[in-house]
């Protein structure tokens, strides 16, 4: 008789969730009970158990939303799905020691394809050929009994609500040990996979949709700024606002690192034109929330409890009759420009300054005069307002964002995959992105210094960044966790000889407030100081020139 190979039995869908169930608690959460493991209180047996709990306690939670979102019809995709997201997420937690919440899903939707790509790296490759694919090949090719939908919905029904009642019950079994975990630990409550992502995009989803649902909210309509001193467009003053990208305050020669990373901003400061503030700490520790936040007359407090759409500092300088400009060498201005004239220079193909199809900084710089000459001259007239936003400090390629000539520190990781490079080479990269932003930003005096018209430049980076203390690699963690490294971050102020009279800014008086405490808080009112715009949206007790240029 010819031999038959028997047909595989085909899965019930419920039994087929809970292997997907068990894998994403386990293998899907490797970072978290890597992290737990190596907690200082998880030693000793008691500890173990505990540990021994969460894991049961996710199992079941992950049953419980198994059992009540994916169903037969959408089984083999949405299986699919939750093993790339877990794994995708679950890399970039072990190599890097981010976490993964709303801030961190809007920098995913936020992110272009240049910045995709420096993400992309073998490991994490590996990871998710390890992770998703070959358990998705073996998933996709199992055969699922049909079951009468009355009789699934029971069966999920129930499994749904046994692993409620199970992580339930453990939870009660360990409540103080898990509580006191959770309270001296914040970040694991963002490092269970899948729950981590699904929260976080539910929330990005969610604010969005409301925010797109409120209507604008004007800001400053008393907004008036001096009247035109003459009939020369490119007599009135001009200030370039220049934001930083992952500059973090630690490394900036200005501030006293041990690197001088910051020559010939050095060389300005000693010429007595440039005040550097020493501690001024971000609105956020991602682009995302950071610009918006520090254009914004609410604070950090106060946006972050925001519910609806507010006009910005740009809006309230156009509305007082100044010309103002955005340039963006980044992923963009995250709404701040959406109302004002705004140029993307990253596409730009200039010789020398846009290799790979990415522009360095200076190609703000080159494009600057021909946009400013755009600009209504009447508006030109009464003063200008440009802000140029960086690539920066961009990571995790931060070898791509110096040119070769002001590599000053050597050797440079060349690697996307930053836990692959030894520490003093990720130093060595970062430096000499730093260099370069001290390249361009005294590039830029020079051209400022060169203009007729009196002149002002304000730079201040969004964010810090990790490099690997603790762990932690880039940016992103929740405000309230973050390292230092991420939120303090450099900021200075150079003005013209001619801006210094016309405005009468006491550089001796500024110097006494260098080392004061500052945020980007203090931003929004003191360009509004700068550009001598009058309104009550201006809070002179934020304006950090308020004592050192006062009105005329």
């Amino acid at each position: 008789m010819p031999l038959t190979v028997p047909l595989r039995a085909p899965w019930h869908p419920t039994a087929l969730l809970l292997v997907l169930a068990l894998w994403l608690a386990t293998l899907g959460n490797f970072p978290l009970w890597t992290v737990l493991w190596r907690l200082p209180e998880m030693h000793g047996p008691q500890a173990v158990a505990t540990l021994g709990i969460l894991v049961l306690v996710v199992l079941a939670a992950t049953l419980l939303l198994l059992s009540l979102l994916v169903w037969p019809r959408w089984l083999k995709p949405a299986g699919l799905l939750l093993l790339a997201v877990t794994a995708s997420s679950s890399y970039f937690m072990a190599s890097y020691g981010i976490v993964i919440d709303p801030t961190m899903a809007t920098n995913v939707v936020q992110t272009d394809m240049g910045e995709a790509l420096d993400l992309l790296s073998w490991p994490l490759l590996v990871t998710l050929a390890l992770g998703a694919a070959l358990p998705g090949i073996w998933w996709w090719r199992q055969p699922v009994r049909a079951v009468g939908m009355a009789r699934l919905f029971g069966q999920q029904l129930g499994t749904g609500l046994l692993g409620l009642l199970v992580a339930v019950a453990l939870l009660w079994i360990a409540f103080q040990d898990v509580a006191s975990l959770m309270r001296n630990h914040k970040q694991l409550r963002y490092m269970v996979n899948p729950f981590n992502t699904a929260y976080a995009v539910g929330r990005v989803a969610v604010g969005r949709t409301a925010q797109a649902q409120t209507p604008l909210q004007a800001l400053g309509e008393d907004a008036q700024a001096p009247a035109a001193s003459g009939t020369d467009p490119d007599a009135a003053p001009l200030i370039v606002l220049v934001v930083g990208e992952t500059a973090r305050a630690a490394n900036f020669g200005l501030g006293g690192y041990g690197r001088d990373t910051t020559p010939r901003l050095k060389e300005l400061q000693g010429q007595g034109g440039l005040v550097y503030f020493s501690n001024v700490s971000s609105c956020g520790t991602n682009t995302q929330t950071s610009v918006p936040c520090m254009f914004s007359h609410l604070g950090r407090e106060g946006y972050a409890d925001a519910s609806g759409r507010h006009e910005n500092l740009l809006d309230v300088l156009q509305r007082a009759g100044l010309a103002v400009l955005w340039l963006d060498n980044q992923s963009g201005c995250k709404g701040v420009c959406e109302r004002v004239p705004n140029v993307d220079t990253r596409a730009l193909d200039l010789p020398g300054l846009c290799p790979d199809g990415q522009c360095l900084d200076e190609a703000m710089l080159r494009q600057l005069p021909q946009e400013l000459a755009k600009l209504p001259a009447e508006r030109r007239a009464r003063g200008t307002v440009v802000v140029m936003h960086q690539m920066g400090s961009h990571g995790p390629a931060y070898y791509k964002r110096s040119p070769q000539a002001l590599k000053q520190f050597q050797p440079e990781c060349t690697s996307h995959a930053l836990q692959e490079c030894p520490v003093e080479h990720i130093q060595n990269a970062y430096d000499n992105s730093l260099r370069y932003t001290d390249h361009f930003l005294a590039e830029t005096v020079q051209w400022l210094q060169a203009q007729k018209r009196p002149t002002a430049l304000l730079y201040v980076s969004d964010h810090g960044e990790s490099l690997g203390e603790k762990g932690l690699y880039l940016h992103g963690m929740p405000y309230r966790m973050a390292p230092v490294e991420q939120t303090h971050v450099p900021m200075l102020a150079w003005a013209s000889k001619p801006l210094q009279r016309e405005m009468r800014w006491n550089m001796a008086c500024l110097q006494t407030k260098a080392a004061q405490p500052w945020s980007h808080d203090n931003l929004f009112h003191t360009v509004l100081g700068m550009a001598r715009v009058g309104t009550q949206a201006h809070v002179p007790a934020l304006d950090i020139l308020s004592d050192c240029a006062p009105p005329a």
